[in-house]
């Protein structure tokens, strides 16, 4: 094998790369509904009428950063 057979990446096919940016669209709705899950949860425990709204925050916060390290992670 030659030196530059080993620097050269291997080039994902087409269907790989759909694959991973297909999650793009589901990250941030999955993280919205388990942030309200939760707190939808937390509130039926505790008897209180505002965690599911924290949480789903919490979610929209935890689904954006989701996705800028994906981003991040997939530049060229």
């Amino acid at each position: 094998m030659q030196e530059d057979d080993l620097k050269k990446p291997k080039e994902k096919s087409i269907w790989v790369i759909a694959g991973e940016y297909s999650q793009v669209g589901m990250i941030l709705p999955a993280s919205v509904f388990v942030g309200y899950v939760i707190g939808y949860l937390l509130d039926k425990q505790f008897g209180t009428t505002y965690l599911y709204m924290v949480f789903m925050l919490l979610g929209i916060v935890a689904g954006f950063v989701s996705i800028f390290r994906f981003i991040k992670k997939h530049e060229d």
